[in-house]
């Protein structure tokens, strides 16, 4: 084993003793119920799941729903519920991955009529974000109830602010069916530069924002970040027996690459090399709990791409053997309690790769929110001296979340 590897072994079985320390206990796994929701101390209830709060909100009026497979009552779709309550759902509009939640990431969703319900599919992923007027049209409430993973690059909030731009600007009600944020017990990472938004990141927050959506789209409308600083008329239907403590097991998998809960702690870290010429594990079994790339002389773990449909067609390094690291092997409660973005593994691979020049691509600056990150590698600079970069934005955001909290925090 070459010291590079024994270097690495060692940083990360310290990091698993250390946080194992951290007291179990303190640890509370709360889960959704996967059949009609009971109100006991086992489970939370989702707002969609809240229906006596929301019904009469609803009744008599016409609704289109932005959600996906993970927009449930139970295990019912939250679009067929709400038709079986005789709520008028006359339009279904779909984020990346579609309504049934099988498409790649990255590919473009076509408009389309869903073969249960018989209603109209429009897409909110390629050409077209925002609903139009049109699409519009005839709608009185906007219902949007989707599982969120709590990352800035996550596209899920970005759909959100174009929903809710567009309902301010056809005073058209929208109606926020939050869903508990699995990393919300944390907010990390660079905060967003004006000049990198994109759709992978519109709003100056970091990384990890540590908010549910119903607060992220309160926040969202009252600091008036929508255009030209319009408002939508919000209304939110709160989950019940939420905390941003907790660790809490998701019952379906928010989309077709964070098929478990590690991947999704994983997700916040892994997903800078999206920008990068490293595979972290698409087109395999472990995306996002795997790093590897031909070239990596590091780690003893190998894996090789392959197209998956309804996953990753055209995985990076499709076909060729790489080599790195299986991070599955931490474990999610150690990952969960880890509590901060681990920039180590970025630095380290980047460190190691023979050719620096191909290591990042035009879309790092675009996850990251800033250059600043990508220059502070380049230079050899330590994770302490980047993570104090970004301390004071930090708390500033700090500040503004805290107005729009629904759930006891984590501080």
């Amino acid at each position: 084993m070459k010291p590079k590897d024994k270097k690495l072994i060692f940083l990360i079985l310290l990091m698993i003793g250390a946080l194992v320390s951290c007291g179990q206990e303190k640890t509370v796994r709360i889960s959704y119920t996967k059949e009609s929701p009971e109100e006991t101390k086992e489970y939370l209830l989702a707002g969609s799941h809240r229906v006596k709060d929301y019904k009469s909100n609803l009744m008599g009026k016409s609704v289109a729903v932005i959600g996906n497979q993970t927009s449930t009552i139970g295990n019912m779709h939250l679009v067929d519920a709400l038709l079986r309550y005789d709520i008028k759902v006359k339009k279904i509009f779909s984020p990346e991955h579609g309504f049934r939640g099988d498409g790649d990431a990255g590919a473009h969703q076509m408009d389309y009529i869903d073969e249960k319900t018989g209603l109209p599919v429009v897409s909110l992923y390629g050409s077209k974000k925002k609903p139009s007027a049109s699409d519009l049209e005839g709608i009185d409430v906007v219902v949007f109830d989707i599982q969120d993973v709590g990352a800035r690059f996550y596209t899920y909030i970005s759909t959100m602010t174009y929903a809710m731009e567009a309902c301010a600007e056809n005073n058209i009600q929208f109606m926020v069916m939050d869903r508990p944020n699995p990393n919300g017990h944390y907010v990390d990472g660079p905060v967003l530069e004006p000049e990198f938004a994109s759709f992978v990141g519109m709003h100056k927050v970091p990384i990890i924002y540590g908010m549910t959506m119903a607060e992220y789209a309160t926040m969202v409308n009252e600091e008036g970040w929508l255009k030209d600083g319009i408002k939508c008329d919000l209304v939110t239907v709160q989950c019940k027996g939420y905390d941003h403590n907790y660790l809490y097991e998701l019952p379906i998998k928010p989309s077709p690459n964070l098929p478990n809960m590690t991947s999704i702690y994983l997700y916040p870290s892994l997903c800078l090399f999206e920008g990068t010429s490293v595979s972290i594990g698409r087109g395999t079994d472990l995306p996002f709990q795997v790093i590897g790339h031909p070239y990596l002389e590091m780690g003893s773990y190998k894996f090789v791409p392959r197209s998956i449909k309804g996953a990753s067609l055209n995985p990076k390094h499709l076909g060729d053997t790489c080599r790195g690291f299986d991070l599955s092997l931490i474990g999610e409660e150690i990952i969960f309690k880890d509590n901060q973005i681990n920039l180590f593994w970025l630095m380290d691979v980047y460190n190691s790769l023979p050719n620096k020049k191909s290591f990042f691509n035009n879309f790092f600056n675009k996850l990251a929110g800033t250059e600043k990150l990508r220059q502070q590698i380049e230079k050899g600079k330590s994770e302490k001296e980047i993570r104090a970069s970004w301390e004071e934005d930090i708390i500033a955001f700090k500040k503004i979340r805290k107005k729009y909290l629904l759930y006891a925090d984590f501080e």
